[in-house]
């Protein structure tokens, strides 16, 4: 290992967590620091800690033994580095935290679009909207309606039914809820408390509008968040703009070199452009294609359909198999397959997959080999913890109430069906209007339980993912089923029941008592 004189050494301490091992991490450093020690050395022979002494750390007077940088000095001394040494690679190296507060469930879509970055958002299955900060409902109401002000007050009313129809509806679900679930066991009372209120919750959110603002945390890189900022300066909504203004401002007193290109006219401007340009000439020809097209069949389509999967999906992974542990090349691989029997072919996938004693034991990448499209036809909710997965092809029909609402199952044993569809019936009619007049903002008038059309591209290994987590118990039952019908239709089709078979975390009852069980366990962990 490099040796360093007691003075270096004095000058290194406070930046790094060792001397002489060959990991260590960096510490106290500003971001442009860091980043451009990482730049540089990806073009230097010189260790990282003789590239901090030599070429980014200040003078030795600058530097004050309990280890902090002046963030202006440290910015000049970089930025030299990071316009020197690449452009994303760069921005991959530093990482701001942004919290996004009070944004509708429009936007936060919007914001956790990209695949990058790390997002935590404000629960509906945990929160109890019924406050009122303020003295208003938390909602948002569209900049777009100011110059619509007949088109504004019927919002704010429609918004104000929904929210108290969410709030009338509370406690008789807390109490049916309460009236079917199983007791408590010794010492779980509190647990059981907990399970009731959720499960109140779960079945009442469905009355929450798409206008209901929420609370995310974002964790991104630099490259990330420059992708999300230009996102969001050059959506169509105002909500989105504005927002991202705010978060290119407040950003740039944390990470400033990271961000310089988001309101270039030749790299974030140009980029958005761009993709306004592609997203409006691709709108407009599709419409003058599907003009003149039947329409789709009436009534409530199907949850989940299997509309594409590989005929040869299983001999694809078994090939990946053999070419990750021999020295056949892709030919002899294949070949082996093909001659493989049945019981061999099960047995080669049971050993690969192994002895899974969790849900978070997946196997390796052949896994990857082959993949499956689904259309998903499901409430707003679900579709919002769906979209939440990253590893994936997604792709959304714009929000609308023209696929009609999901009567929870709970609201129709309590006898609340009707309540629930006369609300639903005025967020209907908002939304029919607003699509008239103004219709980038009619999805804000959509309620969580109206129906919105998806498809979902993964491979097998993510769809073991998606589908064993989401249909544990402690699961909304929405997005249960999804996923519970997901692995029915891959073991339907041929050549693919050995990865179904393989999804065996996959919990495939339905049942009302999942929250209680999970509650129950945290309750005796605590």
């Amino acid at each position: 290992m490099e040796t360093f004189t007691a003075e270096e050494a004095r000058r290194l301490a406070p930046f790094v967590t060792n001397l002489d091992q060959p990991v260590f991490c960096l510490r106290n450093l500003p971001a442009a620091i860091s980043a451009g020690a990482f730049a540089r050395y990806s073009r230097s022979p010189k260790s990282l800690r003789r590239l901090l002494l030599d070429e980014l750390l200040p003078n030795d007077t600058a530097v004050p033994d309990h280890g902090e940088v002046d963030d202006a000095e440290a910015r000049a001394l970089t930025e030299r580095v990071i316009a020197a040494y690449g452009d994303d690679s760069v921005g991959q190296l530093a990482a701001v935290s942004v919290a996004f507060e009070g944004v509708s469930n429009i936007l936060t879509k919007v914001i956790e679009w990209g695949r990058l970055g790390s997002y935590l958002e404000q629960s509906t299955r945990y929160i109890d909207f019924s406050d009122r900060p303020g003295g208003r409902y938390r909602y948002h109401v569209p900049a777009e309606l100011t110059d619509h002000p007949q088109l504004r007050r019927r919002f704010i009313e429609t918004m104000d039914g929904l929210f108290g129809s969410y709030i009338d509806l509370m406690g008789p679900m807390e109490a049916f809820c309460d009236a079917h679930t199983p007791p408590a066991g010794p010492g779980a009372s509190a647990g059981r408390s907990r399970a009731v209120k959720a499960r109140a919750l779960d079945a009442v959110r469905g009355l929450l509008p798409a206008a209901t603002t929420s609370n995310v945390g974002v964790f991104a890189s630099g490259q990330a968040l420059e992708s999300l900022l230009v996102r969001l300066l050059s959506h169509p909504l105002a909500e989105a703009r504005q927002l991202g203004a705010l978060a290119l401002a407040e950003a740039r007193i944390v990470i400033p070199s990271f961000l310089t290109r988001v309101d270039r006219p030749d790299r974030g401007v140009a980029t958005a452009a761009y993709r306004r340009e592609c997203l409006v000439s691709s709108r407009d020809l599709v419409r003058d294609l599907v003009a003149g097209q039947p329409a789709s069949p009436a009534g409530a389509p199907p949850l989940v359909r299997l509309v594409e999967h590989d005929p040869a999906g299983e001999d694809r992974i078994l090939r990946q198999i053999v070419t990750g542990v021999s020295d056949l090349d892709h030919s002899g691989a294949a070949a082996l397959v093909a001659d493989l029997s049945t019981t061999r072919r099960r047995d080669l996938i049971e050993a690969y997959v192994g002895r899974r004693s969790d849900r978070r034991h997946r196997p390796g990448r052949a896994f990857e080999a082959t993949d499956y499209t689904f259309e998903i036809v499901c409430d707003y909710g679900a579709y919002r913890d769906l979209q939440r997965h990253r590893l994936l092809m997604l792709q959304a029909q714009p929000l609308g109430a023209g696929l009609g609402v999901v009567v929870p199952d709970d609201i129709e044993a309590a006898g609340f069906a009707p309540r629930w569809r006369e609300a639903h019936g005025t967020s209907h009619d908002l939304w029919r209007d607003l699509s008239q007049v103004v219709p980038e903002v009619a999805p804000y008038a959509v309620s969580m339980s109206h129906r919105i059309r998806f498809t979902i591209q993964m491979n097998a290994r993510e769809a073991m993912h998606l589908i064993e987590l989401r249909s544990q118990p402690q699961g909304h039952e929405a997005y249960r089923r999804v996923a519970i019908r997901m692995r029915e239709q891959i073991r339907s089709v041929a050549g693919h029941s050995l990865v179904a078979g393989a999804m065996e975390f996959t919990d495939e009852r339905i049942r009302t008592d999942g929250r209680l069980d999970a509650e129950t366990r945290s309750t005796r962990r605590v």
